[in-house]
């Protein structure tokens, strides 16, 4: 699946939502891939900000909001509790009030805030924190080498020549200790 810029990236291409039909007997079919979809599809969809609508197939009615409040009880309904209660409470209490019309601009303009925010805190991060120490990925490649060089000289089984060669140099080590020695 191609990933384009995602949605709340002013400064990133827009590309065309992806169609995806939902059909009566609950399937969701993606018309770009031609292929069935999942809710968990069409989550990790939103997660690489990838833009979808859902149309009823028979109807053609727009169903991408109730899809999308779908995947949220979906990923609710497995611990992943987001929603603070006291936040959905308040959230049905809106419905049918004065405050109705205005609170979706007003969330999404704060979610929306808040995801520049969490971008920006992020480019802080490895600004900061890149210039002093080296990526996660270069310090794991060095744990890994240092381990490697430590663990192989505890291994009980060496490539055929090798012993001979430690012994070897051992005993090259070994005169060049007494040559010092014998001249200090």
């Amino acid at each position: 699946m191609a990933e384009t810029a995602r949605a709340d990236n002013p400064t990133g291409p827009k590309s065309q939502p992806v169609v995806v039909k939902k059909y009566a007997n609950r399937r969701l079919y993606n018309t770009e891939s031609s292929s069935y979809v999942t809710l968990e599809d069409l989550a990790q969809m939103v997660r690489n900000g990838r833009d979808f609508v859902v149309y009823d197939a028979k109807s053609g009615e727009d169903i991408t909001r109730s899809v999308l409040t779908q995947i949220i009880v979906e990923e609710e309904s497995k611990g992943s509790n987001l929603l603070p209660e006291g936040f959905l409470r308040q959230l049905i209490g809106f419905y049918g009030g004065s405050l109705q019309t205005v609170l979706p601009s007003y969330l999404e303009h704060a979610m929306s805030g808040f995801s520049r925010q969490q971008e920006q805190m992020k480019r802080t991060m490895e600004t900061t924190v890149g210039g002093l120490f080296p990526s996660f990925e270069e310090m794991g490649k060095q744990n890994m080498a240092m381990l490697e060089r430590a663990m192989s000289l505890f291994s009980p089984f060496r490539p055929p020549g090798e012993t001979e060669n430690l012994r070897e140099e051992n005993e090259r080590l070994k005169a060049e200790l007494a040559a010092l020695q014998r001249r200090g």
